[in-house]
């Protein structure tokens, strides 16, 4: 009966009580808003398929996946009586797959082209060369099937890996599919291809990055070949990647392993081009977008596929976009670009998460509530050397609410393990938050806000956050941000600057998306490479089986580290 038991993930429904029906009833009682009806088999084979489904219920253990699957099925086709929706049977008698199932078989073999495996849906329970001659057999093949399907729609849907499985935080939900109701669906369709196509991303990027896939073997022979990781290269070094970057800048051809004057002032023209800082520096923002565009990786393209799967089907009308690898914020509008800005991210050890929320407020001349991870490693030592250190951060110690005066505690009774203040900081020019923060309330406690610091804005690597955003030009975003909004705008925040914080609430709620794309396509379909500054995108290509994972490399930003300061 194992033929039965078949890989796709679904919500459980019930316990293996198909023969106890007291039980069956009070677990379909429990179903959130659906109401199962199984009804009874009608012909030799439907009953084939029931038993077949019953009995892998008693293979298979509760709680796991392949019970799951089991029950799965049993529930999809208990709707229709039991009968097979994959397999027909001609005037002869003979039994063959109905034309629906030859047109999605054709999906499966070029599978390739959407990023995906055909493999993953053309598996060893799906014969295609002998048909089964017996009812148990043709009952497997046609269960087998329709897992196979629901297998590649939920993979086009919501992508092949599961995001957490990469790292956890990437705070991102799969998107449900009516299955019964798809099946139905591509069973009764002259086109099932289209019907599946409805659950593929329609987002211009993704389209963009299909296409490019599917014409990379063809263009492979114009390819050049990537360009190393490396040290950080600046004027006067010596590196054995020199040549290919000068051939990549359509410098005169050199054997010449040394950065000379010629190749920086090509290098810093490229950088200006790229919107990059230009300093002449060859480092990871650099040496990625010399990868983009032709150089681009097919790995690259199917793991940015693959994540762009991963997002909300709709992004909302009117939007913000922040990209981690690219250290950008922008608002959109109907898919057109109407605001851009630069910011700031956290830094490899305190990465911003990657989620979708919605903006509901803005504050005004904010409090900034320092997370404990920031008190414990580096405000209480702090505190402990000097008590001093609380006023001249412009700061309240906060014992049950209340503020309290350093120079009232006994700190030879406290210490860092068992620090048992709050704090945070107050209104004021120097308030690690600056003036604004735009708050989508998360279990991650992140959000943008702005920030008294503005000298690693001009950086191209910007990772030096805790893992909030920092927003280079915040009231500029502020009045992009308030477009849709009669009642507020720029000049009605600034009028709200002073010692007091200040929250408002915007009528209507604005998407925003934290993102991790390292491909970006432009509007003519020229693809951008970005640094994979926190790994991700190698960990998923190699989660994919694309590529065997690469080490980080040992620098990452195209000048010197600078400090990560106290703020969020």
């Amino acid at each position: 009966m194992s033929k039965f038991v078949v890989g796709v993930g679904v919500v459980a429904l019930l316990a293996a009580a198909l023969a106890q029906p007291a039980m069956a009833q009070q677990a379909v009682a429990n179903l959130e808003a659906s109401r199962v009806v199984i009804a009874p088999p009608q012909s030799a084979i439907a009953r084939i398929i029931k038993d077949g489904l019953s009995a892998a219920y008693y293979g298979a253990r509760a709680g796991t996946a392949a019970h799951d699957d089991a029950q799965r099925l049993y529930f999809l086709y208990g709707e229709r009586y039991f009968e097979p929706i994959w397999l027909t049977e001609d005037g002869s008698g003979k039994v063959g797959f109905s034309p629906a199932a030859d047109k999605i078989i054709a999906l499966f073999r070029d599978a390739a082209s959407e990023g995906l495996r055909p493999e993953d849906y053309l598996t060893p329970a799906i014969d295609l060369q002998t048909m089964p001659d017996n009812g148990m057999a043709m009952a497997g093949l046609e269960t087998a099937f329709s897992a196979a399907v629901m297998r590649y729609a939920n993979h086009i849907h919501n992508g092949r890996i599961r995001p957490q499985s990469i790292t956890e935080n990437f705070d991102i939900k799969a998107k449900p599919i009516n299955e019964a109701a798809l099946l139905e669906r591509l069973a009764a369709s002259n086109d099932p291809a289209a019907i599946l196509g409805e659950l593929e991303p329609r987002h211009p990027e993704f389209l963009a990055l299909r296409a490019s896939l599917a014409t990379f073997e063809t263009s492979k022979a114009e390819r050049p070949t990537p360009i190393a990781d490396g040290p950080v290269l600046r004027p006067g070094n010596s590196d054995a990647r020199l040549p290919a970057i000068r051939a990549r800048l359509d410098l005169r051809a050199s054997a010449s392993t040394s950065y000379d004057a010629t190749t920086v002032s090509a290098v810093k023209a490229f950088q200006q081009s790229e919107g990059l800082e230009v300093d002449g520096i060859i480092g990871a923002a650099t040496i990625a977008a010399f990868n983009g565009g032709v150089a681009t990786r097919r790995e690259d393209i199917i793991a940015n596929m693959e994540r762009w799967r991963w997002m909300p089907s709709d992004l909302g009308n009117f939007n913000v976009f922040v990209n981690i690898p690219e250290f950008r914020l922008a608002i959109n509008r109907a898919g057109q670009e109407e605001y851009t800005t630069r910011v700031v991210v956290g830094t490899t050890k305190n990465q911003t998460p990657i989620f979708s929320d919605n903006i509901r407020h803005i504050v005004v001349n904010p409090y900034w509530n320092v997370p404990s991870s920031i008190i414990r490693g580096e405000i209480a030592p702090a505190v402990l050397r000097n008590p001093g250190y609380i006023d001249s951060q412009n700061m309240d110690l906060l014992y049950n609410g209340s503020a309290v005066s350093p120079w009232q505690v006994d700190w030879s009774q406290v210490s860092t393990s068992n620090f048992p203040f709050r704090v945070r900081q107050r209104p004021g020019p120097g308030n690690a938050l600056g003036q604004v923060k735009f708050l989508f309330p998360n279990k991650h406690d992140v959000y943008l806000h702005d920030t008294p610091s503005k000298a690693l804005f001009s950086r191209s690597f910007r990772a030096f956050s805790h893992g909030c955003i920092r927003v280079q030009n915040p009231m500029e975003f502020a009045d992009a941000l308030m477009a849709n909004e009669p009642n507020i705008s720029r000049a009605s925040l600034e009028a709200m600057f002073g010692p007091s914080e200040k929250w408002v609430n915007p009528q209507t709620q604005i998407p925003v998306h934290l993102t991790y794309f390292t491909l970006r396509v432009d509007a003519d379909g020229t693809i951008r490479n970005f640094g994979d500054v926190y790994g991700h995108n190698e960990k998923l290509i190699a989660a994919m089986g694309l590529a065997p994972q690469k080490a980080a490399p040992a620098i990452l930003a195209d000048a010197d580290p600078a400090p990560v300061e106290l703020s969020p």
